[in-house]
């Protein structure tokens, strides 16, 4: 990253400035803007988040915020409802409320006097979201957009509910919110108010979890803020971006291929990062690339942004399996459009453990098969129709990573061989020649099941010739959505049924001499959680297939090779770290009694932001347990600690979500503890239940 400091226009920063509701109640915002916008004005860019602009997004937010308001910008970062030092209470992510607001706090900019009445928002995650969700309301005096990280399917395509299938992170991530939610606001900023603004979170926020467990199908709930359900309601232009080590991996190619209006996209080796600050690397000028967009949005510069291809992505090479990358090998390839005419779907059928037609010779090696108890067994004569079979251990998913990937601590995939023995496993011959996909492949399963509820997680990974194997992308089906995720209907045992799983977008090169494999388990603990009791699932040969989204290797990238700037940024805020951080990601298993653990720790340490004197420290703890196979053994566990403390505040919030079930029910047990200094000023438990829904 170069910092720079000299910019086009000299800028100046309000820390504190209140944006009135309808209902009284008031926003607080920070804004960047160019100092001689008080006679000139410039257009206004919003972001738009609950994660606190005054101390936990402040390094980040001093990086893009001061260098877009540099080039000419009135920058406006804005905590929602119920966060930061905003007024009011946070029940939910994307509420009516929230896009309410923010569609009046647009409306508020554009009447500004240094503004000149035109707007654009921007914003990764969930500032992401809230961009597209609010462009597709249309406020008139929003002109465009820029977003990373995001998706426009909410249920299928977020934290939740992977192909029907519940991930882990549905709780992970509404423990981290019962935090966030809950957090007080600054003394320093809203005075004696402090207390009573923080007492009123306290008292009306309920764990993130129960809410979204209540909605297991896909229904009005998720529908609400999807853009996907309506792509003609986005009328302004689009710059989108994300990375292949995201769990965002799918939205931006399905915005190229059914928005309506200008749209590019942009697609790295990143994880959950804005692309100026990229991990794993080669992060880019990303920032130069946004002010572009703005100029010729929202200030008519002709500066042809539009030319050139409609995606730009990094075409990954082949690399060792490993839980964190500096670096990603690979190349800048571009597509003039989406769907792409460059990419073609390639079908292979799955064939006795083989990705393709069997040998003439006589069938393939079944080296690594086993019966049926553990992992993938043949049934049946190797003809028309024959039938493999897979009742994956818990075990499975042990070596799954994250579902979107922070990189702190190291939550990529590890090496998948210990996986796919548990797994019903299909594989290539050795690639002739090299390999290259972009997009999503599918898996088209002539299935059967011995259960009503039944799941399979298919995998698709590089296996090297030394045996290595390294995950490439992955996708969930809960089979009682197989048709609807809507309306899922319960397997009748034994019965036949077609079903397809669609993997996760991916760029990757699979070099000569290695080997495609796909892996297909019926449990994937914990990155998913598991049916109520484990599955016998019969595949059938030839009429199951693998379709890979195949881009010739002879096809022009179209791209230069130096295709993007250097990062750049305006210099961070100055931070003293007085506590170190702490990383865990551990997997233990006990022989004794068969328990397993994944044991994560999040620990930011304490940081002091020097310029408000603020000590502030982030703890993250999930657990996810079981015992031996028993699928109603798995519990999950997420544990936060957030301080606050200055030399006359000190306040920590703690806040506990764990998930159990039986076969019949989920449990929600949850705690809330409030402190000022050693003393607990509040508290309240939860102990619900919420019943499974063929899941």
């Amino acid at each position: 990253m170069r910092y720079v400091s000299h910019l086009p226009y000299a800028t100046k920063e309000e820390e504190h400035v209140c944006i009135p509701m309808s209902d009284g109640t008031q926003l607080s915002a920070r804004i960047w803007r160019p100092t001689s916008s008080d006679n000139e004005p410039v257009p206004a860019v919003l972001e738009y988040i609950p994660y606190r602009k005054r101390d936990l997004t402040s390094v980040r937010d001093s990086i893009h915020h001061p260098y877009i308001a540099g080039h000419g910008y009135a920058c406006v970062r804005v905590d929602l409802r119920g966060t930061g030092d905003s007024e009011g209470v946070l029940k939910d992510e994307y509420l009516e409320q929230e896009q309410a607001d923010a569609e009046e706090i647009l409306g508020w900019l554009a009447e500004q006097p240094w503004c000149d009445g035109g707007t654009g928002m921007m914003g990764i995650s969930w500032g992401a979201f809230a961009a597209l969700q609010v462009a597709a309301r249309q406020p008139p005096s929003l002109r465009a957009i820029v977003i990373a990280s995001f998706t426009d399917d909410r249920h299928a395509d977020d934290m939740h509910y992977m192909g029907g299938a519940m991930l882990s992170d549905n709780l992970a991530e509404a423990g981290t919110m019962f935090a966030y939610a809950t957090c007080p606001p600054d003394p320093a900023v809203v005075g004696d108010r402090w207390r009573e603004m923080w007492h009123e979170r306290l008292e009306n926020t309920s764990p993130w979890a129960l809410e979204w467990l209540r909605h297991q199908r896909r229904d009005d709930y998720w529908r609400h803020a999807s853009v996907s359900e309506d792509y003609q309601d986005v009328r302004c232009p689009v710059l989108a971006s994300s990375g292949w080590a995201d769990g965002y991996s799918n939205a931006v190619t399905r915005l190229l291929g059914n928005l309506d209006v200008p749209r590019k996209g942009l697609i790295g080796p990143w994880s959950h990062k804005f692309p100026h600050l990229g991990e794993p690397g080669p992060a880019i000028g990303y920032l130069q690339e946004v002010v572009r967009w703005w100029d010729h949005w929202l200030k008519g510069v002709d500066n042809g942004v539009m030319d050139g291809p409609m995606l730009r992505t990094w075409m990954q090479d082949s690399v060792p399996p490993s839980t964190s990358y500096e670096e990603r090998p690979g190349r800048w390839v571009a597509e003039p459009a989406w769907p792409s005419p460059h990419i073609h779907p390639v079908t292979y059928p799955l064939t006795r453990h083989r990705i393709g037609p069997p040998d003439e010779d006589g069938p393939p090696d079944e080296d690594g098969a086993a019966g049926e108890d553990g992992a993938a067994g043949a049934a049946g004569a190797a003809g028309e129709g024959a039938a493999m079979t897979v009742r994956s251990p818990l075990s499975v998913g042990q070596f799954a990573g994250k579902w979107a990937s922070y990189n702190a601590p190291p939550d990529l995939p590890y090496d998948q061989r210990e996986e796919d023995g548990g797994s019903l496993v299909f594989e290539t011959e050795p690639l002739t020649e090299r390999l290259e996909i972009l997009g999503s492949p599918t898996v088209e399963l002539d299935l059967s099941a011995d259960e009503p509820v039944a799941m399979v997680a298919a995998r698709l990974s590089d296996v090297s010739p030394d045996g290595a194997a390294t995950r490439v992308t992955y996708g969930l089906l809960n089979l009682t959505r197989r048709d609807s995720a809507e309306h899922p209907e319960p397997l009748e045992p034994g019965r036949r049924y077609r079903a397809t799983v669609q993997l996760n977008g991916v760029a990757q090169a699979f070099p000569p001499g290695h080997r495609i494999r796909l892996s297909l388990s019926t449990s994937y603990w914990p990155l998913a959680w598991p049916p109520p009791a484990p599955a016998l699932l019969s595949v059938h040969e030839h009429s199951s297939t693998l379709t890979l989204p195949v881009r010739p290797t002879d096809e022009p990238d179209e791209v230069t090779s130096k295709p993007f700037d250097e990062p750049e940024g305006t210099p961070p805020l100055s931070v003293t770290r007085l506590e170190p951080p702490e990383s865990r990601w551990e997997v233990k298993r006990d022989l004794v009694d068969y328990h397993a653990e994944l044991d994560i720790v999040k620990d930011q340490g304490v940081i002091r932001f020097d310029g408000i004197g603020l000590d502030v420290g982030r703890r993250a703890h999930e657990r996810y347990t079981a015992v031996a196979d028993d699928f109603t053994s798995v519990t999950g566990e997420s544990t936060w600690t957030m301080r606050f403390q200055r030399r006359d505040w000190n306040v920590r919030v703690v806040t506990r979500t764990r998930l159990s079930c039986d076969e019949e029910d989920f449990f929600v047990d949850a705690t809330l503890d409030g402190y000022e200094g050693d003393r607990r000023v509040f508290s309240r438990t939860w102990n619900e239940k919420v019943p499974r829904d063929l899941l």
